[in-house]
């Protein structure tokens, strides 16, 4: 059978099952869109910058258990894109951005737009795959698509010159690959089941590789909770990944995310035995490397995730497990939990009341704007049991983790690694893909314009998230940073912003506006927003600098001129 290469590669991707992808269009790839346009089974969602559909192919990743996937053209065109592939990278989340090239008669002639891709990309890929003849089309589809959601997940690049796509090709379709699933070994559960049995103050991290279990499987969840009753053990979700316990579980040992509250902090290390279940482990969920201490932890490390290599590659631990996680959990749940496991009740119990106090509706009104704990708190009580959140990187998306109660039913997602403009487009990605559910973003001042944007890709869509902007005038986490390292010295003109009217700003775009200056606003304001169901709604919220963070205030009025 022979096709175009344009052809052979809109077949592959509908049979690796992708029904969207995300773009910037470009001159590059116009064969392969064009293509995707008359076939009408994979849906194109143009984007208005090629970050955002980045962030938005890695949102739907996370949202699938399935590689998403982006479509840019060369040069800048994908040099816009990489922030997502690195957050995808350190992130773990399984990503295929398919990049226009130059004709293959121009290469190495510096053509316009011309880069070495497996030079620039080498730093946040798992694998740059570039095809060169019309036959390779479709075995490097399937490749990247293995490589992306194999083993520790991440984003694979495939560069497609511009000449090939309409080409002939006799070349059969690559199907998928399937996936080959890693397992403990019996010696190790059988080891791992003695240290549990034998700690009395044992922690349990939970993280992405659970969480992506979880999407494909919802008893991930129901096995998890029945480990944490049966075996006695506290679980402490890991940073961004707040969804995976129950908030107002009594086995929730607390949150771990960036910078933990010194007294929930104090008392996890009194733990003797720590269990990384399906989280890489990094200096954010480490504290900077102190608990574990890398690269020797000070407690015995039991680390579970499916990637051989990245277990021992910072720390050395006292069991390496290279396995799917929720097969750990099964295991040991098929063996009896220890008969003795009340000894542990207590330590549950001081760090779920630990963990109860923080999560506490309780904070203090500010005089330079309103106190966004009151905003995120009053957001809280509307949110659906299957509601998506999103935020973008900043000092504000604290108030939505020490805020928000969230349940296993909800769906978070975010920049773990910490990159700025991820909210709005994931929020966008979040609606798309689960139409009908609701979603609501959390935007800083910051991060709203540089990917606020997306807010058109929305309104172009039918998409209706709710986004909510804590505009506190500046860089709030910078800010806090440059004071608390150099207190005696000035910071604000490095980190202050001019900011427009982002009610108006939305209402432009044809979505509602609404803003909040006072605290006796919110909660009209906050119900207003979720009353509107039919188009996107950004609630301007005009909040205090003082308060920079949920946790934290500066602590001398000149602080902040």
């Amino acid at each position: 059978m022979r096709r175009t290469v344009a052809r052979l590669l809109v077949d592959s991707l509908e049979a690796h099952g992708v029904d969207q992808v995300y773009c910037v269009p470009g001159e590059s790839y116009v064969g392969l869109t064009s293509t995707l346009i008359e076939s009408n089974r994979t849906r194109i969602i143009v984007c208005r910058h090629e970050t955002g559909a980045g962030y938005m192919a890695l949102a739907d990743g996370r949202l699938r258990d399935r590689a998403g996937v982006a479509m840019v053209s060369r040069g800048p065109g994908l040099s816009n894109a990489l922030v997502a592939l690195h957050s995808a990278y350190h992130d773990a989340t399984p990503l295929v951005i398919l990049i226009g090239q130059v004709e293959r008669r121009e290469l190495g002639r510096l053509a316009l737009q011309e880069q070495n891709y497996s030079r620039l990309l080498s730093d946040v890929t798992k694998a740059v795959i570039e095809v060169a003849m019309p036959q390779q089309a479709s075995e490097a589809l399937a490749r990247a698509f293995h490589l992306a959601e194999s083993g520790t997940p991440g984003p694979v690049a495939v560069i497609l010159p511009e000449d090939l796509f309409d080409e002939e090709t006799e070349a059969a379709l690559c199907p998928p690959r399937p996936r080959a699933a890693s397992g403990p070994l019996a010696a190790d559960l059988k080891r791992l089941h003695a240290m549990l049995a034998a700690a009395e103050r044992p922690l349990v991290l939970v993280g992405g590789a659970l969480l992506a279990e979880a999407v494909a499987d919802n008893v991930v969840f129901a096995d998890l909770n029945r480990f944490a009753e049966e075996w006695v053990v506290p679980i402490c979700p890991t940073h961004r990944r707040p969804q995976l316990f129950d908030a107002s579980h009594p086995n929730n040992g607390g949150y771990i995310g960036i910078r933990v509250p010194p007294a929930l902090f104090e008392e996890m290390k009194r733990a003797d035995l720590l269990l990384a279940l399906g989280e890489r482990l990094t200096d954010t969920v480490s504290q900077s490397y102190r608990f574990p201490e890398a690269p020797e932890p000070q407690l015995p490390l039991v680390h579970v995730w499916p990637d051989a290599n990245e277990i021992g590659r910072v720390w050395r631990p006292a069991l390496g497990i290279a396995s799917s996680p929720h097969a750990v959990l099964k295991a040991l749940l098929l063996e009896k939990a220890p008969k003795d496991g009340g000894k542990r009740r207590a330590w549950v119990e001081g760090l779920n009341a630990i963990h109860k106090r923080l999560l506490a509706k309780e904070w203090e009104p500010t005089r330079d704007g309103v106190n966004f704990a009151a905003v995120v708190c009053e957001v809280d009580k509307h949110l659906a049991a299957d509601a998506t959140v999103t935020t973008d990187a900043g000092n504000f998306a604290s108030f939505v983790h020490r805020y928000i109660g969230f349940r296993q039913s909800q769906v978070f997602l975010s920049s773990v690694v910490g990159a700025m403009g991820s909210g709005m487009p994931m929020a966008v990605a979040a609606a798309l893909r689960r139409p009908g559910k609701e979603v609501v973003a959390f935007l800083g001042d910051g991060g709203a314009l540089m990917m606020g944007n997306e807010i058109a890709t929305a309104i172009q869509y039918g998409a209706a998230p709710i986004v909510v902007i804590a505009d506190n005038g500046m860089y709030g986490t910078i800010g806090m940073h440059s004071f608390m390292r150099y207190p005696e010295r000035p910071f604000m003109a490095g980190t202050r912003l001019s900011n427009p009217d982002f009610a108006a700003w939305a209402r432009s775009f044809g979505a509602e506006g609404i803003t909040i200056s006072e605290e006796k606003e919110v909660a009209e304001g906050v119900a207003r927003a979720f009353a509107v169901k039919t188009r996107p709604v950004v609630v301007h919220c005009r909040t205090s600098a003082v308060q920079m963070s949920a946790w934290r205030r500066y602590t001398r009025s000149e602080s902040l001129p």
